[in-house]
């Protein structure tokens, strides 16, 4: 499958991937081989990878704690002790082998040791192989704000190795689909289309591929998030409020990134419906097809206040002011659309209908 490229970096895929591994660590000549792990993808992950690499390096393999309520500055400065410990120095290399929180966490920690040291993303889950994959946003959470704190800096490359989505549940695959979905809304009908009534096994690595090539046009004609790339936030407004708030919640299952985007994309939708012209039949099925892959949640009017008090959070706010993106069709956005309170309330009445 050919190989993706990006500004400064590229994705490569299954077979190919192991190979430009191999080249590029030949090439670097790196003093020492670093590996961040959470207990998940060292088990499950770690032994996939480590028979694929050619040579004999100096490689030590680093553990943090899974979750995305590990994703902090805390987690960060272990790592960084661990590094400085055992002699990390600027001809060091991190790879990052693990879903979203790794290479989120992975790759801040990398651009900030010592002012910067390569590092390389291996995603071995769905979501993080059609969404953190492009795009070369790092950072941890504040709290149980999400990403608040971060950078903007590119890997070496992109690993994409289909084999790590048999190490997962089904829960976890769902979450990424969510993403993938996503990016049909705010790009293509048609790959809407495809997907929305579910796909085989054997249509995913194509699938895979069409999503990161999708995310990776938006990223290059923007890839500070100054326009155009603010699409890629469609759901993750109101997601990203409903996420942090049931992280933060005793009362509350966790929820997955996916699932909380899932539902961001459904009170999104309806806001666009109503403000932006999205016809109801999309809007229907928009609703109808999250609704037939990920659970309902009930929010209560409490819930809501505490979900809302959290969007003066969220890194799109310019000014004050509360910046949605909004969906005039499917595959057509728009973006910086300013919403008042009651209409947002309004989407959770429909969700909840």
């Amino acid at each position: 499958m050919k190989s993706i490229t990006s500004a400064a970096y590229s994705v490569h895929f299954n077979t190919f991937a192991f190979a430009a591994l191999n080249t590029h660590l030949e090439k670097a000549s790196y003093s020492k081989v670093f590996i961040l792990v959470d207990e998940n993808s060292h088990e499950h992950c770690l032994p996939i990878l480590m028979p694929a690499i050619e040579a004999a390096y100096d490689f030590e393999v680093i553990e943090i704690e899974s979750g995305e309520i590990n994703k902090n500055i805390a987690t960060c400065t272990r790592v960084w002790e661990v590094l400085s410990g055992l002699d990390a120095d600027r001809k060091s290399v991190l790879i990052n082998l693990g879903g979203g929180v790794i290479t989120d966490l992975g790759g801040f920690v990398a651009s900030t040791y010592k002012r910067g040291i390569d590092f390389i993303n291996i995603p071995t889950t769905l979501l993080a192989m059609v969404d953190a994959s492009v795009g070369g946003k790092t950072g941890v959470d504040l709290g149980a704000l999400k990403n608040q704190v971060g950078v903007i800096s590119q890997p070496q490359m992109v690993l994409v190795v289909s084999e790590f989505l048999n190490t997962l549940e089904e829960r976890q695959l769902q979450s990424g689909f969510a993403e993938m979905l996503k990016h049909g809304l705010i790009r293509d009908r048609n790959y809407w289309n495809t997907l929305k009534n579910g796909v085989g096994a054997d249509q995913i690595d194509t699938l895979i591929h069409q999503s990161v090539g999708i995310k990776n046009e938006v990223v290059l004609q923007d890839p500070t998030e100054q326009s155009l790339r603010k699409i890629l936030n469609y759901g993750h407004t109101l997601g990203h409020a409903v996420e942090s708030f049931f992280l933060e919640s005793a009362e509350h299952e966790l929820l997955l990134h996916g699932e909380a985007i899932a539902i961001g994309m459904v009170l999104e939708g309806w806001l666009s419906h109503n403000l932006q012209g999205l016809q109801m039949d999309d809007l229907t099925e928009i609703k109808n097809t999250f609704a037939a892959r990920y659970p309902k949640i009930v929010f209560s009017s409490s819930d809501i206040d505490g979900i809302l008090s959290l969007l003066k959070f969220d890194k799109k706010n310019s000014h004050g002011n509360i910046n949605f993106v909004l969906l005039k069709g499917i595959g057509n956005p728009v973006i910086d659309v300013q919403i008042e309170e009651n209409l947002i309330r309004q989407a959770f009445a429909y969700y909840s209908e």
